[in-house]
């Protein structure tokens, strides 16, 4: 099998790839622990100025792995380092990111993606919420389209991404809005970087501290009901859930 994280680097750049496109780099344990150790092993990297995470394939991340799901703390682990490791850490999309892979974006200190992107929090339509990722990214988001896209599970694009505050930037071309990011970090001093991200990232870090366990706790509860159950099942048997009003009542 091959490495579902690879990492590259160039010019104080470490670039790590989700790789597994064939599970539409699902957020599995294996994939999380890669990420992990990946991120650990690029921020002891004294040549390293920022972190790039981008994907491989049509799809930056399609959520958490319904088929082989990792325990809820471990993913709320893994936002809660994206946020803390002192290197900063730029998200580049240029495929469609789903709930728990928006999670990702949230935490990233940064987000970029080019108009092919597309968005949704897909956790409603099969029984669950968007618990853990929450926590990085209501504090960002407009409320008034937070409550939209969570309710909903609706599909939107990139420069809508952008005006809500999901993403930093959307270009045409995402590595158009990635370079003058990558430019300034590049020339900024590496221990005013790391007081910065500590600065703007506080009142995310709050919430993760006031409402992490209780998060936790919610998505382990919702993910062992009925309607979890029945969604997971309807999403991997590609048919609509019982619970979706059709006709004309």
């Amino acid at each position: 099998m091959t490495a579902p994280v690879t990492t590259a680097h160039e010019r104080g750049v470490t670039t790590l790839t989700l790789d597994a496109p064939e599970r539409r780099n699902a957020l599995s344990g294996a994939l999380l622990g890669a990420l992990t150790d990946a991120l650990h092993t690029a921020d002891a990297d004294d040549g390293t100025r920022a972190i790039v995470l981008t994907h491989t394939g049509g799809t930056f991340s399609a959520g958490v792995d319904l088929k082989d799901p990792p325990p809820p703390g471990a993913f709320l682990s893994l936002l809660r380092l994206l946020l803390t490791l002192p290197t900063p850490v730029v998200a580049r999309v240029t495929g469609h990111a789903r709930a728990g892979g928006l999670g990702l974006l949230g935490a990233c200190d940064i987000a970029v993606a080019g108009a092919s992107a597309t968005f949704a929090f897909t956790e409603v339509r099969i029984g669950v919420a968007p618990a853990v990722i929450s926590l990085p990214l209501l504090p960002r988001l407009d409320p008034r389209a937070a409550a939209r896209y969570f309710l909903t599970g609706e599909v939107f694009d990139a420069a809508e991404a952008a005006r809500i505050g999901l993403l930093t930037a959307a270009a045409p071309n995402a590595d158009t809005a990635l370079a003058p990011v990558l430019d300034g970090l590049r020339r900024a001093a590496p221990g005013a970087l790391r007081a910065t991200k500590e600065l703007v990232n506080a009142r995310v870090l709050h919430a993760f501290d006031t409402e992490g366990k209780a998060v936790t706790e919610l998505t382990a509860r919702l993910f062992t009901a009925e309607e979890a159950h029945e969604g997971m099942t309807a999403f991997l048997e590609r048919r609509d859930p019982s619970w979706t009003c059709t006709g004309t009542r």
